[in-house]
Formats: structure tokens, C-alpha cells, sequence
């Protein structure tokens, strides 16, 4: 289980690092393709790419800061770097990809301009969904492979872990933007109209514009703390019932750090006539049972209600 866990943190990097190393390289065609073609729906790529290209580094950096220890000041860790830094790539796509995007459209329609050479465009757009496709590809590979059994949207909404559903999000806005710019500069080209070309542009900020609103609903709720899905409850709760000293399980409250980083919080009913020593025995089989069944559950709050004057004990 803990291998498990690891080789998830690996692949969830991996998937940033795929997606960053394409979206510099895609981000540096759209805007070369954007000047020597003088096409609004590729410059709104391009912005796309960047925007991309920066939410990246902030993952990567989200990564890097929540793996620190735990400090006098912070003294649940640092895990929540990474819901934090995705709360800030919502705000980037949005302000660098959807608002430029938006307003090189409405410059393009309002002074229109004619295409040069769109041949480099649909090169650039070819390449462009090979590269976007590949970091597509990794990003729905995790989500398939950390919820075997779902199906992919319900796999984004219970995903804990930010950077691989704001990959997913992105790869799949870019590959329908480049569908949509495809579109705008074909028929820019086959009927000399370059409103088209502006209209793509537009629609490519109004998608970046969704992909952001959903992206920050996400993590939001993930910031303002998320627990464990229905199905890491009932592990919870099975480990739990395995404790033969364990009468009754009064609550559970639990809430998501991080992507590998839970605080589960009981409230349980022991046995009676155990003594304070069998208590505490009891406690650390439940806290072991958990953490079999769960190694992402890092800190665990036991309150017995035989010994509800005692302090709450952490682990």
C-alpha cells in the first residue's frame, strides 16, 4: 500500500513534467505559427500554451512546498501547498489564457486582417495536437489508473489530487481549442473572411473561461477542506469494526490535507469493564488497522468514551 501511494506521487509528477516539457514547445510554435500566418485563433492558443505553461511550474512548485515537515507554525505540514497553487492556476487561466484570448478575437472581427501563409498554421496545429494528445494520454492514464472502476468524471470530481485533473482539464480544453482554431483558420482561408478567425478566438476564451470556473470550484472546495470519498470511508470504517474492543463507532470526521496527507478524527465506544491500559491498547490496534487499510492517513484523533476526561490523543 505505501508503494502504491509513492509510485502515485511519482506519476502525478511525471504527468506535470510531460505536460510542461509540451506546452513550452507547443506555446513557442502557436506564437511563431501567430506572427508569420497573422491569426487571432493561434495567438489565443499561444496564450493557452503559456497559461499552461506557467500552471505547470506552479503544480511542480505546489509539489515541491507540500512536502515539507511540519513546523511549530504549521504544525499539520505543509500538504495544502498543492490545493493552494492549483487555486492560483484557476486565476492564471483565466486572466492569461481566457481574457486575452477573448479580447485578440474582438480586435480581429472589430480590424480584420487578412491570413498569410496558413499553410505553417495547420502545420503547427498537426504537431500541436500530437504533443497536447501525448500529455493527454499520461494525464487519463493516472486518473484511470488511481480509480480503476469509475468512469472518468466522477474519477475528476473525487480526485484529491490537483495537478492531475487540472492536466486532464487543460490537455482536453486544448485539444478542443485546437479543433476550434483549426476550424476558424479553414474557413478563414477558404471563404477570405477573417471573422472567423476572430471567432475562433473568442470561443477558445470562452472554453479557457469554463475550464477555469471549474478548476476553481475544485479547489476551493479542496482549500476549504474535503474528506475521503464514500469508498475510503467504508475502509475506514471496516478497519475499525476488525478491533474487537470497539463496541460502537460513534463518528467519524476526517478531511484531506493533501492528496496523501488525511486527518481522520473518532469518537468511539469501547468495551466496558477495560481498564485505562486496555484502552490504550485497543486505541493503537485501530490506529494500526487504519493505517493498513489507508497509509495515506497520516494524523488520527482517538476519543474514548470511557475516558472522556482525558485529553485526545494524536498520532
Amino acid at each position: 500500500m505505501v508503494e502504491d501511494l509513492r509510485a502515485s506521487v511519482f506519476r502525478t509528477k511525471q504527468a506535470v513534467i510531460v505536460a510542461l516539457s509540451a506546452n513550452i514547445l507547443i506555446a513557442l510554435m502557436k506564437f511563431t505559427a501567430a506572427i508569420f500566418v497573422n491569426s487571432s485563433a493561434l495567438l489565443a492558443e499561444g496564450f493557452h500554451s503559456l497559461a499552461d505553461t506557467g500552471n505547470q511550474a506552479f503544480l511542480l512548485l505546489g509539489i515541491r512546498l507540500s512536502a515539507k515537515p511540519a513546523d511549530r507554525r504549521h504544525p499539520f505540514g505543509h500538504a495544502r501547498e498543492r490545493y493552494f497553487w492549483a487555486f492560483v492556476v484557476s486565476l492564471s487561466i483565466f486572466i492569461i489564457g481566457a481574457v486575452l484570448s477573448v479580447r485578440e478575437g474582438i480586435t480581429k472581427i472589430l480590424h480584420p486582417e487578412p491570413l498569410r501563409q496558413p499553410g505553417w498554421g495547420f502545420l503547427v496545429l498537426a504537431l500541436s495536437f500530437f504533443f497536447d494528445g501525448y500529455s493527454w494520454r499520461i494525464a487519463f492514464r493516472e486518473l484511470r489508473v488511481t480509480f480503476k472502476r469509475r468512469g472518468v468524471f466522477r474519477a475528476l470530481r473525487e480526485s484529491k489530487a490537483p495537478a492531475i485533473f487540472i492536466i486532464f482539464l487543460e490537455d482536453s480544453a486544448a485539444i478542443f481549442g485546437l479543433s476550434i482554431a483549426l476550424g476558424g483558420i479553414l474557413l478563414t482561408f477558404l471563404t477570405g473572411h477573417p471573422v472567423f478567425d476572430g471567432a475562433a478566438s473568442i470561443i477558445i476564451g470562452i472554453i479557457l473561461a469554463l475550464v477555469a470556473l471549474v478548476l476553481f470550484y475544485e479547489t476551493k472546495s479542496l482549500l476549504i477542506g474535503e474528506g475521503v470519498s464514500e469508498a475510503d470511508l467504508r475502509k475506514i470504517k471496516a478497519a475499525i469494526a476488525t478491533v474487537p474492543e470497539v463496541k460502537e463507532l460513534m463518528n467519524v470526521l476526517t478531511m484531506h490535507l493533501g492528496p496523501e496527507d488525511i486527518l481522520v478524527n473518532l469518537d468511539i465506544n469501547f468495551a466496558n469493564g477495560l481498564s485505562t491500559d486496555q484502552v490504550e491498547e485497543a486505541i493503537d490496534k485501530v490506529e494500526h488497522a487504519i493505517r493498513k487499510e489507508l497509509p495515506a492517513v497520516k494524523k488520527i484523533f482517538v476519543e474514548a468514551e470511557s475516558l472522556k476526561k482525558r485529553p485526545k490523543r494524536r498520532r
